[in-house]
C-alpha cells in the first residue's frame, strides 16, 4: 500500500477583496494546478490537499471554502487567538462563518498569547508558512500595513523556500 500524499497549502491574504468571484476562480484554478503537479504518474493520481489557514474573513475563508469543495481536502485551522476571542469578528454572519469552518476543521491550533494583536497575527502567519508546502497569497502586491501583514508573510515564505501561489487581488 502506498503512503498517502498530502500537500499542505497555507493561506495568507487580505480581509477585504474587491472582486471575490474572480479571486475564487483564480484560487480554484491554482488549487487544480497544484493537484496536477502532484500527480506522480504512478496511477495513484494526485495528492490530496490540507488547507492550513487562520480562517479570518476574506482570503482565508475564500481559499478554505474553495479547497474544501475538492474531494479529500482537509482543513487545519490556525487561530492567532482563542476561538472565543471575537475582537476582529464584527458581525453575526462572520461569527457563523468562523464557527462553520471550525466545525469542519480536523485540527485547531491556537497560538500562544502575545503582547499585541499584531504580534499574534505575525506568529500565526509564520506558523502557517512553517507548516506548509505551498503558500496561497491573495494579495495586492503592496507593502504590509502592519506586523503580520500579507507582504511580511509572503517575504517570510520566500526566505524559507516555500512555494508561492500568488493570486493578485485588489482590496475593496
Amino acid at each position: 500500500m502506498r503512503p498517502e500524499r498530502v500537500v499542505r497549502v497555507g493561506v495568507t491574504g487580505h480581509r477585504t477583496i474587491r472582486d471575490p468571484e474572480r479571486v475564487a476562480r483564480r484560487v480554484r484554478d491554482g488549487l487544480h494546478g497544484i493537484l496536477r503537479l502532484t500527480d506522480a504518474g504512478d496511477g495513484a493520481g494526485p495528492a490530496r490537499l490540507e488547507i492550513v489557514a487562520a480562517l479570518a474573513e476574506g482570503a482565508d475563508r475564500l481559499v478554505a471554502r474553495e479547497a474544501l469543495a475538492l474531494p479529500g481536502t482537509t482543513l487545519a485551522a490556525v487561530l492567532p487567538f482563542p476561538a472565543d476571542d471575537e475582537g476582529d469578528v464584527e458581525t453575526p454572519e462572520a461569527r457563523a462563518g468562523l464557527a462553520d469552518l471550525l466545525e469542519r476543521a480536523h485540527t485547531v491550533e491556537v497560538m500562544p498569547t502575545t503582547t499585541t494583536r499584531e504580534a499574534g497575527y505575525a506568529l500565526q502567519g509564520r506558523w502557517v508558512v512553517d507548516h506548509s508546502d505551498v503558500l496561497v497569497a491573495v494579495w495586492d502586491g503592496e507593502r504590509s500595513r502592519g506586523q503580520g501583514g500579507t507582504a511580511e508573510i509572503v517575504a517570510y515564505a520566500a526566505d524559507r523556500g516555500v512555494l508561492l501561489l500568488w493570486v493578485r487581488a485588489s482590496r475593496a
